[in-house]
């Protein structure tokens, strides 16, 4: 028989700490504590995922809608242990929160089993999800931290220009913004050097600057993502490289010309991308 859910809050349990999380003999193999939080007293491991590199698309923003986020990821399923008693909904998630609060981080969303927030510290964002369910028996705890993938292929000139010759476009990755941003973020710049090198090199050429994104989402959202990433190529192509803006056309397609399937991450990350469509 299940002993009596505790309903009282343990702020002092869950807290950032660099000390150990403690984990119990019934912890599953490989499994640990993410170094941001020390889990509940009385819970232990039951599912543990970690990677490198994933997408979360269940996160819900402070719009109450679903967004995506990608990063290091990170799922932690804890259950309590049989025969001792275990926490009420509202108590896990008012410790996860008021802990991730203490430092920094803010509530986005809530309702009666979720919370979800993020904080930004350090240069680094980082998405949290922590989901009761069962009564408080079990705790789900969902975390991305927050980076793009490293892109080990970087736009070269002469490869563009070969490519367009050869098909009328050309892919280029290394171009990065922030999730669910139209920002071009500052990695970005040896790509966008390439693309300067291959207009100068080919003076009378246009190109449409066409945005283009995976399939995560919302349909509407993502068009109007890609249109705006476009537009904000364009512009740093203008304002930083010097480039006639009469020789750019920005455009973006969403996720409607996929490049390979939307079913894995490497999949996804290759949809992901900005095209040189000769005009």
């Amino acid at each position: 028989m299940n002993m009596p859910r505790r309903s009282f809050f343990v702020f002092a349990i869950v807290f950032l700490t660099l000390l150990p999380g403690g984990a119990g003999a019934q912890d599953i193999a490989g499994a640990k504590d993410h170094p941001l939080f020390n889990r509940l007293p009385d819970y232990h491991i039951d599912k543990y995922e970690e990677s490198e590199f994933d997408t979360y698309d269940r996160f819900v923003g402070e719009d109450g809608g679903y967004k995506t986020v990608e990063g290091r990821y990170f799922y932690i399923n804890y259950y309590f242990d049989e025969g001792t008693q275990y926490l009420s909904e509202a108590a896990i998630k008012r410790n996860y929160s008021e802990a991730l609060k203490r430092i920094g981080g803010v509530v986005l969303y809530e309702d009666r089993y979720n919370v979800y927030m993020s904080l930004d510290k350090g240069g680094k964002v980082t998405w949290v999800h922590v989901g009761a369910w069962n009564g408080g028996q079990g705790v789900g705890l969902y975390i991305i931290e927050e980076k793009a993938m490293e892109q080990v292929i970087v736009a070269d000139a002469d490869a563009l220009l070969k490519e367009i010759n050869l098909t009328g476009k050309a892919a280029v990755y290394g171009i990065y913004f922030n999730t669910g941003k139209a920002v071009v973020k500052p990695e970005s710049g040896p790509a966008l050097a390439e693309i300067e090198k291959l207009l100068r090199k080919n003076s009378d050429m246009k190109i449409y600057v066409v945005g283009h994104t995976d399939s995560v989402g919302e349909f509407d959202y993502n068009m109007g993502l890609s249109q705006r990433r476009a537009a904000a190529v364009v512009e740093v192509l203008v304002a930083t490289h010097g480039i006639d803006r009469g020789r750019l056309e920005p455009h973006g397609v969403g996720p409607l010309v996929p490049a390979s399937t939307n079913t894995s991450e490497d999949g996804r990350a290759m949809n992901r991308r900005v095209e040189l469509v000769e005009r």
